[in-house]
């Protein structure tokens, strides 16, 4: 059975692609709860709210993502509203259409990029995954089914793990965990469910991608709390490379993927990735991660690029000079940033609120520094290289 067969799956992919695409025009909305939502649902004005331009954006981004121009039947979006008429078409078109599916990177650094995948090679992975868990009763989602690791986790794996039911975990403090449960997070869900003092009954099993987690966090969840827990590397350009769990450093790539100087290339096809990270290779299957080409950072599973939030900033109203970093919390990572004013005699308080203002309209909020400092210069080292600083808040 295709994934969008199961029509309770197609609604939790296409309300979570309305939501994310909502959110991203709307910088600093309310989180919104598409798990409560209906097949009655409207997404429109007296439903979810969106006017028509909005609407067009979000009807856009479904038919990116699931190739509908393929079939010619995108343009019944913008006629109907209600997301069942939502699951019709895209049922409709999948039913002639469903080899190629696209996931949209974050856009932090510059607009989304839509990354094309071949359905069945998503299917490949999804086996491997199937075979590495076994058998699950449930799968307890944090993580939104549009995006690639949700998608393959809550969306295709299920069904492979003998027909497990999917439950939404998000907007609750402590997970409603049973055994033979499969859990799907990210990092910074991992380090507050460790912090929280969740209880885990036997037989619970942990995933987490979009970024490595702590190894102290991975550890505490290994040493009793959690039956297995397992890392999970890729990327919305590459889908899955490798996973590890236990003690081990080392990351064990996908059988059907095999070096290729600075990529990867696929055993069984003529297909080519590049990586977004330095890999350090033990052999040819097993390799550790050595840091980012493009100085992404992790803030609540989404990559956030620094350097694009400076420049926004470096863009804004009485902004001379800006530098932003990420900021370790407890439960996470944040950005800070430091701030020098075009004006010195500047009155830090009203320039604060203004760039908070114009980021709130600008940037998302995983994007948004939760520090601010203000100085006369940047921070510099003895040598002249731009250094760190105490947060002032």
């Amino acid at each position: 059975m295709a994934w969008w067969q199961d029509r309770t799956a197609l609604q939790r992919y296409v309300a979570d692609l309305v939501v994310g695409e909502f959110s991203r025009l709307r910088p600093g909305l309310p989180p919104l709860r598409p798990e409560t939502w209906t097949e009655d649902f409207s997404l429109a004005d007296d439903g979810l709210g969106a006017d028509s331009l909005e609407r067009l954006n979000i009807a856009s981004a479904l038919n990116e993502a699931l190739h509908l121009h393929r079939v010619g039947a995108e343009d019944y979006l913008l006629m109907r509203w209600r997301l069942g008429d939502w699951l019709d078409i895209a049922t409709h078109c999948l039913q002639k259409f469903d080899s190629e599916i696209g996931f949209r990177t974050s856009g932090s650094s510059g607009p989304p990029k839509l990354c094309t995948h071949a359905v069945a090679r998503l299917e490949e992975e999804t086996d491997v995954l199937a075979t590495l868990i076994g058998r699950r009763s449930r799968v307890l989602q944090v993580v939104p089914g549009h995006h690639i690791y949700g998608f393959l986790f809550t969306v295709m794996l299920p069904r492979k793990l003998g027909d497990a039911k999917v439950v939404d975990g998000r907007n609750r403090l402590r997970l409603p965990v049973q055994p033979g449960d499969l859990v799907i997070g990210y990092p910074e869900f991992w380090t507050r469910q460790l912090q929280s003092g969740q209880s885990w009954p036997e037989d619970v099993i942990g995933i987490v991608s979009t970024g490595p987690c702590p190894p102290a966090v991975a550890a505490g969840l290994r040493r009793g709390a959690l039956h297995r827990f397992i890392e999970v590397y890729g990327a919305s350009e590459t889908a899955g490379i490798g996973w590890r769990d236990g003690t081990r450093e080392s990351y064990t790539l996908f059988p059907y993927w095999q070096p290729d100087g600075t990529g990867l290339r696929h055993r069984g096809s003529e297909l080519s990735v590049a990586l977004q990270d330095h890999l350090l290779w033990q052999d040819e299957t097993q390799f550790t991660l050595q840091g980012r080409h493009d100085g992404a950072v992790q803030v609540g599973g989404i990559n956030v690029f620094p350097a694009h939030v400076r420049d926004v900033l470096c863009r804004l109203p009485g902004v001379r000079e800006a530098s932003v970093r990420p900021m370790p919390l407890a439960n996470g990572v944040r950005l800070k940033a430091f701030v020098v004013p075009t004006d010195p005699q500047q009155d830090t308080a009203i320039l604060r609120k203004t760039i908070e203002d114009e980021l709130a309209s600008q940037l998302s909020e995983a994007e948004r520094p939760r520090s601010l400092t203000f100085g006369a210069a940047l921070p510099v080292s003895e040598t002249g290289k731009m250094a760190d600083w105490n947060i002032s808040d």
